[in-house]
């Protein structure tokens, strides 16, 4: 047999994560990267490198006749598609299979199955196992409204093809319905190139619990047990946690019975993840299967120890896998995502200045930057995972805050602060929080802004920085900070101009917040607006921005189109 040779069909720390088992098991391993990522740690960690194309998603990471030329000339026998781009396309799949290579990953087949929503249910509701109420097909936005008085409100629209979280949108009432829809329909269209949505009972007070499987081809499927995904904001997980502090061991074997049905009866093979969302008495229901790895897998390794992806390379070579691990102890990941949780998570890419990773016992941290590397703008903000393993889950929990105050990311914005925050509440020490949780708390006010002398990077350049300096006063260490000529102060946080807004003479000029793409103009010169009414979507860092005016007014003037790449502090509008 040919010694086999990965491509790594993705960027960033998973194409990192990769790389690292496949030194450990010997096997080479093929880089591709876009323009954006040309000087990328992930591309200098790979044995051999590749250029794909502009920055561009669908000219770099999204185009299949590119990557399998690729992987024709680096003599590629294996392709592994992480997750996200075309981690879950069964047309990547299929086309990968057809060049003579071997895809880390379900067949295409089952890639379909689970991959439409719909069909997914059906799966389910085959093997006795329960769903919730929604529309049994993809609807469009004007046949919503007669579904949704079957089913009720609140509701979910969520993309038919697809997953985290894009697409995904809350309804709680008729007028929002419409909106909603279309808005689903259109991320669908941009993430996943399917504009098909689907509508979804919500359940008040869920707890996201997914079960992690790995089937080979010689029909074993294993459970390697659960994790909790409930904190998220938007549909997006935030912080994830293994065993679930609401599972106990009767619902833990018959969740795991469950995912193992279902991935039975989709002819599954390879690692993937069954969702369910359990209710407050032990009910649960099945959501989605995610036909990939997961971005939260390190936490299911830290309590069984297991390596996912060498698992995933075993089946691909067509090993006999199958397993029974016990968890021990408890695992946390946090995802640190270049963002400002102190204004409403605006991304914010750029340059790392300083970058000091977490250390000591059980401590992990999966991350694609280092110092002097830039976080671009041009895909997810995901900067890095940390993950802890502890005895029990408080003890894992009290290392995760040390290894946080451990950890120093400088130059752009992270979700640090909402992480320290969110582990310190007494709602997540006793378990009890739900999938809504997290905004609630938010809405409430519980991240409290940092101190007024703290710097908040607003838009445009990043106010000066201080000289740093470390002085000895009376045998004692001082660090201080020393302040030049041109900012003699620290500066205080922006607050008009923070939201992507500035007041000129009688005018209010909305700002771009960030560097991005127009995505809409929702307002016209002429137009009267009320404050808090969308006058544009920008899109950065794969998320839609909705700008608002802060006051109401007439539109005085539009600067920019739709498809425009803005850059930050750019004029969009000027209301009078």
């Amino acid at each position: 047999m040919a010694q086999p040779r990965l491509l790594i069909a993705n960027r960033g720390e998973i194409a990192l994560r990769v790389m690292r088992t496949c030194r450990e098991m010997g096997i080479p391993t093929v880089a591709v990267y876009s323009d954006a990522d040309r000087e990328s740690l992930f591309v200098e960690m790979a044995d051999d490198a590749y250029h794909l194309g502009a920055a561009s998603s669908s000219e770099s990471y999204l185009n299949i006749p590119r990557i399998l030329e690729v992987a024709g000339r680096a003599g590629a026998t294996l392709v592994h598609p992480g997750y996200g781009f075309l981690a879950e396309n069964a047309g990547f799949a299929r086309a990968v299979a057809e060049a003579g290579l071997t895809f880390v990953g379900p067949p295409p087949e089952a890639m379909t199955l689970m991959g439409d929503k719909a069909a997914a249910r059906r799966t389910a509701e085959s093997v006795g196992v329960p769903t919730i109420p929604g529309t049994p097909e993809p609807i469009s936005a004007d046949r919503a409204s007669a579904e949704v008085g079957r089913i009720g409100f609140p509701i979910v629209v969520k993309a038919a093809f697809g997953g985290g979280g894009k697409g995904m949108h809350l309804v709680d009432s008729p007028d929002e319905l419409t909106a909603a829809v279309e808005r689903s329909s259109r991320e669908a269209e941009a993430y996943f190139s399917r504009p098909e949505v689907y509508l979804e009972r919500y359940i008040t007070r869920a707890h996201h619990v997914e079960a992690q499987i790995v089937a080979d081809r010689h029909g074993h499927v294993s459970f390697l047990g659960e994790r909790d995904c409930s904190l998220q904001r938007r549909y997006q997980k935030l912080v994830e946690e293994s065993p679930s502090p609401v599972v106990d061991e009767g619902l833990r074997v018959r969740i795991g019975e469950a995912a193992v049905d279902i991935a039975r009866a989709a002819g599954y093979v390879n690692a993937g993840t069954v969702e369910f969302l359990v209710e407050e008495d032990g009910s649960f229901y099945f959501i989605e299967m995610n036909a990939r790895l997961q971005v939260e897998h390190p936490v299911t390794e830290m309590v069984s120890g297991l390596d996912l992806v060498r698992l995933q390379l075993l089946v691909a070579l067509g090993e006999d896998v199958e397993m029974e691990p016990q968890a021990r102890g408890h695992a946390i990941e946090c995802r640190i995502n270049a963002e400002d949780p102190y204004r409403d998570f605006l991304p914010g890419p750029g340059l790392i200045t300083a970058y000091r990773p977490p250390g000591g016992p059980f401590v992990r941290l999966d991350s694609g930057v280092a110092e002097g590397r830039r976080v671009v703008g041009d895909y997810d903000s995901l900067v890095a995972k940390l993950v802890v393993w502890g005895e029990d889950r408080e003890n894992s929990r009290r290392r995760m805050l040390r290894a946080l105050d451990e950890f120093v990311v400088e130059g752009i914005p992270t979700t640090m602060p909402f992480h320290r925050w969110v582990l310190d509440t007494e709602e997540f020490r006793t378990g009890i929080v739900h999938t809504k949780w997290v905004e609630e708390a938010l809405a409430a006010g519980g991240l409290k802004s940092p101190d007024e002398n703290a710097v908040v990077p607003g838009p445009g350049p990043a106010p000066a920085g201080p000289v740093r300096f470390l002085v000895e006063v009376d045998g004692r260490r001082v660090p201080v900070n020393v302040w030049g000529d041109d900012v003699r102060t620290p500066p205080r946080p922006p607050t008009v101009v923070a939201h992507g807004h500035a007041s000129v003479g009688a005018g209010e000029v909305i700002a771009a917040p960030m560097q991005g793409t127009i995505l809409q103009v929702l307002v016209e010169a002429g137009q009267q607006v009320e404050a808090g009414q969308t006058v544009c979507i920008l899109e950065a860092m794969k998320m839609e921005n909705h700008i608002v005016a802060t006051r109401e007014g007439k539109v005085m003037e539009v600067a920019v189109s739709r498809g425009d790449v803005v850059d930050t502090g750019q004029p969009l509008a000027v209301i009078e």
